[in-house]
């Protein structure tokens, strides 16, 4: 199996694991929540037998310091808890069809007997599990106010909050004989209250904070953590335009947070605009991933768009509260979670059937809608008391699902964008090292047609040289020795001259790198000897010289004869006994001085006889092949010779 196929298998094994996770936790919770049905030591009373009833009120109003239960109608009844009171009241509505139509505002009265057995000592609380309604919760303890969750107008995220009632330390004062709980709500809602705990704060503070944990910390961390990969989509998105999926995923997040931001508040929320966020936050939810899955099997589904697109606007408008067409009530709520279920069941579906065989991600997107809806459904019976108010909200977990569905397509192409750049480079690597090879195999070729090239090209100039020079001389003195016309002196000269030539030549073949200091220390060695027999002295005055570039063994041989026959003339018609060799740096160039204390002579005369100035004519010639240039000035004293060399040889014309 290649990595691509192992990364490929690791996606869905990482869904897996995290949906197991969250299965984990639920069970977790379930145990948890079955360790709280359990009745609780003798630091505890587990309350669940109350009478209630329920009287008009005209408005929203802020519960009285003080009340005596007595003082209330006696239309009380026994009820069980828990106890979700429109559900145990169908036959009583029943009954009172024919009554007058219902005020807008109800208050629901609960009292609850404490039998024997409290604490007698320790600071004790009041706990519940949950305390469904939409208005002011207070708590009496003996006639006396103790708690209140609202001062007035209507509440939407009290079914979350556990009802915790923190009532001092129990030694110095009477038990409590009587609890009494004011619900306050409108004339449609569906209230509901778990079973009641009194008992020690400390031990009940464990339950209640696990509880509150479940359904209110750890949905918020969720929902925090999915808006944060969202905000990183965000930016990824900003950077790739073209990759519309990163801009969704953060909708998609945003969205979801915005659906769960009761779970970011603390604090009870009265605000119909928050409430019309929340609701609508749902349909958005909705809209969005019909987008995602769209893009993901890629068909456009017009018709379901348009839907979708539609019911989320119409709904957006009619509950805005300015319009006040569908205000968010107990009576209207309920039926906008059902569209919006009916929507999001529907939108799943279709999805899912569109992708079920082109898209592996749309499949795992279908799964993850399809849990979603049956996880919202559930929070939509326990809102609606169709199940005991002490069950446990699954909802708030639907940011888990959806962070780990669209977390792990995410993934997955994060690690097959990883495998494809690491296989474009596998591939660039291959390909890479096949070039290098051939351009291994190519350079070997070139070097050694180089080398050969630079061989014959030598053996070329050597064999030029030999011709011009060592021939040239060696056959001009076997004519004169044929013909007699040469003395054991001339001859001996000749002979030296030759030797001269053949040195030079052999030096030119020394690597000089471009050094015109080692090309004439070259020269010296050569030229001393010879000298030592003659008695003239040589001065050598040579300078530091910058290198030039140009200087190869062509160009050193013509300056090595240049300068040796510059020197051979002063030994064969001066009768000088000193030479002084110089060199200098000038402007564009450099120059070498050859100065002798001879007889001196005609430089302009001398060029103008053929037979007499044909050496300094060669000289010319060969300083002309460098791009140098020859001068002479003679006198009683002496002549100097000049020999003029660039430092860069200028192009060719």
């Amino acid at each position: 199996m290649t990595s691509a196929d192992a990364r490929r298998r690791a996606s869905p094994l990482a869904l897996l694991v995290l949906l197991g996770s969250i299965g984990v936790l639920a069970a977790m919770g379930a145990v948890l929540a079955g360790a709280m049905g359990l009745h609780l030591p003798s630091s505890g009373l587990h309350l669940v037998q109350a009478e209630w009833q329920e009287a008009p009120a005209p408005a929203f109003t802020a519960p009285a310091p003080a009340i005596d239960s007595r003082a209330l109608p006696a239309t009380w009844q026994p009820v069980s808890l828990p106890l979700a009171l429109p559900a145990a009241l169908l036959q009583q509505a029943r009954a009172a069809e024919t009554a007058p139509p219902q005020p807008t505002v109800l208050v629901t009265w609960l009292r609850v007997a404490v039998p024997p057995g409290a604490p007698a000592s320790g600071p004790l609380a009041l706990y519940g599990a949950r305390v469904k309604t939409d208005g002011t919760v207070a708590v009496y303890i003996d006639g006396r106010l103790v708690h209140r969750a609202q001062q007035d107008g209507p509440l939407w995220n009290s079914t979350r909050t556990p009802l915790w009632v923190e009532l001092g330390p129990a030694q110095g004062r009477p038990p409590a004989r009587e609890i009494l709980l004011r619900l306050e709500h409108s004339s449609k809602s569906r209230v509901a209250l778990s079973s009641l705990w009194l008992g020690d704060a400390g031990l009940l503070q464990g339950r209640r904070q696990v509880r509150q944990w479940l359904q209110q910390s750890l949905p918020a961390a969720l929902g925090a953590a999915f808006m944060v990969i969202g905000v990183f989509s965000l930016f990824v998105w900003l950077r790739r335009r073209h990759e519309i999926g990163y801009l969704l995923f953060f909708n998609l997040a945003a969205t979801s947070w915005l659906r769960g931001l009761h779970f970011h508040l603390s604090l009870p929320i009265a605000n119909d605009g928050f409430a019309w966020l929340t609701v609508n936050a749902l349909f958005w939810l909705v809209m969005v991933v019909h987008f995602f899955l769209r893009q993901l099997h890629g068909r456009p589904l017009r018709w379901l768009t348009r839907v979708v697109v539609a019911t989320t606007v119409i709904i957006g408008v009619l509950t805005l509260p300015p319009v006040g067409v569908l205000l968010n009530t107990p009576r209207v709520t309920p039926l906008l979670y059902a569209v919006a279920a009916l929507m999001g069941a529907t939108v799943g579906l279709v999805g899912g059937l569109c992708a079920w065989r082109e898209s592996r991600e749309g499949r795992s997107v279908a799964v993850g809608i399809g849990l979603c809806t049956l996880l919202g459904m559930t929070d939509w019976l326990l809102q609606n008391n169709f199940v005991s108010p002490e069950g446990w909200y699954l909802g708030v977990y639907v940011n888990a699902v959806a962070l780990s569905v669209f977390g792990s397509l995410i993934y997955r192409r994060y690690v097959d964008a990883i495998a494809a750049v690491e296989r474009v480079n596998a591939g660039l690597e291959e390909r890479l090292a096949a070039r290098e090879a051939e351009l291994q195999a190519s350079h070997r070729r070139l070097r050694e047609v180089e080398m050969r090239q630079t061989i014959s090209d030598e053996r070329q100039r050597l064999m030029q040289d030999m011709h011009d020079g060592l021939g040239s001389s060696l056959i001009s003195a076997i004519r004169s020795v044929e013909r007699g016309g040469l003395g054991d002196a001339a001859v001996s000269q000749v002979l030296k001259d030759c030797l001269d030539d053949l040195k030079l030549t052999i030096d030119s073949m020394e690597p000089i790198e471009a050094d015109l200091l080692l090309l004439l220390a070259t020269l010296r060695f050569r030229l001393e000897p010879r000298l030592e027999g003659t008695g003239v002295t040589l001065l050598w005055e040579v300078r530091e010289l910058p290198a030039l570039p140009w200087l190869d063994p062509s160009s050193g041989l013509h300056i090595l004869r240049i300068v040796q026959e510059s020197i051979a003339n002063i030994l064969r018609h001066t009768r000088a006994t000193q030479i002084r060799v110089s060199t200098a740096v000038v402007e564009d160039g450099v120059s070498v001085s050859i100065e002798d204390n001879g007889l001196g002579f005609d430089a302009d005369a001398a060029l103008a006889q053929p037979s007499s100035g044909r050496g300094l004519q060669n000289q010319q010639r060969r300083a002309q092949a460098v791009r140098g240039r020859v001068d002479w000035r003679s006198g009683a004293t002496g002549t100097v010779f000049t020999l003029w060399l660039p430092r860069e040889h200028p192009p060719h014309p």
